[in-house]
């Protein structure tokens, strides 16, 4: 399916070990795409130092490029670096699979219950935790991401871009590759690699899509001719599949179009419950794009007919298999050019300067999520043509606000891991809510 990855013997651990290291990452990729790419990179950077830094940071410029959730497809690279295509697929199911579990649970009984309020008390510690968990990854990449005075500019316009003027999350990253391309100034652009081999040959490039197409688009297809076109299922299948080459930028955003699409126009779910699904992709471990599923779980509980329950099983899994299928495909037929483009002077400034700008993505992420952790209202004025998030001061959620100071004590001043913190903030919810503060 692909050609296996060279990898020094001092660096390749165990499978064992890797299967171990790559659950770890799945059960606690809590916090977003900023916080899980800041755990993977704790993990195989830092600790186990598998991958050396300059390989972690050009996986990440490549997967920022592509469709689909970042953090998922870096994990996927990074086991493909290690163990070739089964390290990759090992890496990318453990990080997808804890956390599909989860929402798959949460799901059903929302289906069934609606929001249960124990749970909602839960989920306001845990974000609080998490709040506290994208700052400490914010920090981390910034401080390897940002080399220079260029970068820290390229950061801070791409995060006004994208908070205040709704710039397009691909048009920043082609106005930061452009600018990367043609600086004069190439240094400060990452330590660099030993000689690149050569990349596999197109014959094995186009066999490995033609597989990865077959097993993306066959499932699928067979549920179509089972059910019918006119059926939920199939067009979830449909739907998924092509939200799954446009989603660049993750989960946030294509949450306006897919709010759009899934309430307006396919009426799969009421208004209000996209941001109940995006609160409870937040606040589970995995992708935020696991949104998906809570979408094809209701859509087909109660658009399938028949046995609601079978249904809502088999929308999330036709759902999971048309968001997560492709990124195998992107992966295991880019990922033996990486270092091909990155032996080349101007592609390696151009993927820096991408470094830069996701850094300022990932601070939108931050600020995004603090706002909406920290209150319960937050409103939109417009100035000119900027967009001004303005918190409503009386909505603060002060319970959130202490556990999140918390967080930062236990994680900064204390040095918790990740897991201590959230189940200190989570379990401190809950009580909260059994003494009917919650």
């Amino acid at each position: 399916m692909s050609a296996e990855v060279e990898t020094p013997a001092s660096a390749a651990p165990a499978w064992g070990e890797a299967l171990r290291a790559w659950l770890h990452i799945g059960l606690l990729s809590f916090g977003g795409p900023a916080g899980q790419i800041a755990m993977m990179h704790r993990v195989l950077v830092e600790e186990k130092k598998w991958i050396d830094e300059q390989r972690f940071l050009n996986g990440l410029n490549f997967c920022m490029l592509l469709p689909g959730p970042e953090a998922m497809q870096l994990a996927t690279y990074a086991g493909w670096r290690l163990h070739g295509v089964a390290g990759g697929l090992a890496a990318g199911l453990l990080f997808v699979l804890p956390g599909a579990a989860l929402m798959l649970v949460l799901s059903l009984l929302y289906a069934a219950f609606g929001q249960v309020p124990l749970s909602a008390a839960l989920f306001t510690g845990v974000k609080a935790a998490v709040l506290a968990i994208v700052v400490e990854a914010l920090l981390r990449i910034a401080r390897r991401a940002l080399k220079g005075p260029s970068d820290w500019w390229l950061a801070g316009l791409a995060f006004a871009a994208i908070f205040f003027a709704a710039v397009p999350f691909p048009v920043i990253i082609l106005a930061a590759a452009l600018f990367g391309f043609w600086r004069p100034n190439q240094a400060g652009t990452g330590v660099p690699l030993p000689p690149a081999r050569a990349a596999v040959p197109p014959i094995q490039t186009l066999k490995t899509v033609a597989i990865w197409l077959m097993i993306w688009i066959l499932p699928l297809a067979v549920v179509a001719l089972v059910f019918g076109s006119d059926h939920v299922l199939t067009k979830l299948a449909l739907f998924f599949s092509k939200l799954a080459v446009v989603t660049f930028g993750g989960a946030y955003a294509v949450l306006a179009y897919m709010t759009q699409e899934v309430v307006q126009s396919y009426q799969w779910l009421r208004p209000g419950e996209m941001l109940d699904a995006l609160g409870l992709a937040e606040t589970t471990p995995g992708p935020l794009i696991l949104v998906n599923q809570f979408v094809g779980t209701l859509a087909a509980w109660r658009h399938g007919g028949g046995s609601p329950l079978a249904m809502g099983l088999l929308g999330a899994l036709v759902t999971l298999w048309a968001t997560f299928a492709p990124c195998f495909l992107w992966i295991f037929a880019g990922a033996p050019y990486i270092e091909r483009l990155q032996s080349q002077p101007r592609l390696k400034g151009a993927l820096a300067a991408i470094t830069a700008a996701v850094t300022g993505v990932i601070l939108n992420l931050t600020v995004w999520f603090a706002l909406h952790t920290l209150f319960g209202t937050v409103n939109d004025t417009p100035v000119g043509p900027l967009t001004l998030h303005v918190p409503q001061l009386d909505s603060l959620n002060w319970v959130a606000a202490i556990l999140s100071a918390l967080a930062f004590v236990l994680l900064f001043a204390l040095h918790r891991g990740i897991l201590t913190t959230l189940a200190v903030c989570g379990g401190l919810a809950m009580a909260w809510h059994a003494l009917g503060g919650l």
